[in-house]
């Protein structure tokens, strides 16, 4: 059965062009539904077996978003079997999805963002890298992702533009704000205490070595700058982004520019910025009118 696994994640990567992210997760789940099974072989599942599994993750109270991906996941990878004629049908095809919880995206206020944005001192290159890294992220709206992912030859620093890879490698290209993009012209002018080797495609942020940085290490820096401010937050650099989005429709950018900025699929999924800026008009509107 792990073979199957193991194909399905190729598949996944070079014909579909997931995602590391979306690939690893996909793996996770996987595994987690495999060991759930036990014994049982593919040929002998049954939609029963899958509303076992999402009943099982319901009582370890895994989250209804986590839950719908898992479903998501199992649902095509049972299509891929179904493709390659290893089994006659989708077990996973006819159960629902679990509603997600409608919770609003955490973001910072701008005191909050410039106290964070203003933390990295600049006196070495690692905080000038550090400080150009959370300015893009705050400046652009990029996912963590596509960050690590930039390359410098994605980087126009004459047109402070950035091409972006988002998910399923669909490309954008967004602006950078002057503050950010002096900031990125005051990392590069530095180099790193030692470089790699010359690659095709050379990243634009990099380790203290040389190599590019992972998510992972993007997520400890934040928190190291957190903890300097002591904002007393749990901030992750998709709060960066909930913030950007917040922030720019609070100025009145039209929806559909700030869909595009963010690289959302669907205008839905942009929507939910709405509602946080309308549920701040009301929190305004009722503290301050006297027959509110």
């Amino acid at each position: 059965m792990d073979k199957r696994v193991e194909d399905f994640l190729g598949y996944l990567t070079t014909e579909k062009g997931a995602s590391e992210h979306t690939t690893k997760n996909y793996a996770i789940d996987l595994r987690e539904f495999m060991k759930f099974l036990g014994e049982k072989s593919l040929q002998e599942l049954t939609y029963l077996d899958i509303r076992s599994f999402l009943a099982f993750l319901k009582t370890r109270e895994y989250r209804k978003s986590s839950i719908a991906r898992k479903l998501a996941c199992l649902r095509s990878f049972f299509k891929y079997l179904a493709r390659e004629n290893i089994l006659t049908q989708n077990p996973a095809a006819g159960i629902a999805t679990p509603k997600k919880e409608k919770r609003l995206p955490e973001f910072l206020n701008l005191d909050e963002i410039t106290r964070l944005l203003e933390a990295p001192s600049k006196a070495n290159w690692e905080e000038k890298r550090d400080k150009a890294i959370l300015e893009i992220l705050y400046s652009s709206g990029l996912r963590v992702s596509e960050l690590v992912g930039l390359n410098h030859d994605d980087c126009d620093l004459f047109s402070a533009l950035l091409r972006v890879r988002g998910k399923g490698k669909k490309e954008r290209i967004v602006p950078v704000g002057q503050i950010a993009l002096n900031c990125l012209k005051s990392y590069l002018d530095q180099k790193p205490p030692k470089e790699s080797q010359p690659a095709i495609k050379k990243p634009l942020f990099v380790s203290r070595l040389g190599g590019r940085l992972t998510d992972r290490s993007i997520r400890r820096m934040i928190l190291k700058y957190v903890k300097r401010t002591g904002l007393g937050k749990e901030i992750s650099p998709h709060t960066l982004r909930h913030s950007f989005a917040t922030h720019m429709l609070d100025r009145g950018a039209d929806l559909r520019s700030v869909q595009e900025l963010l690289g959302h699929a669907n205008l839905s999924t942009t929507q939910i910025y709405t509602h946080v800026t309308t549920q701040r008009l009301k929190d305004a509107y009722l503290a301050a009118h006297p027959r509110a």
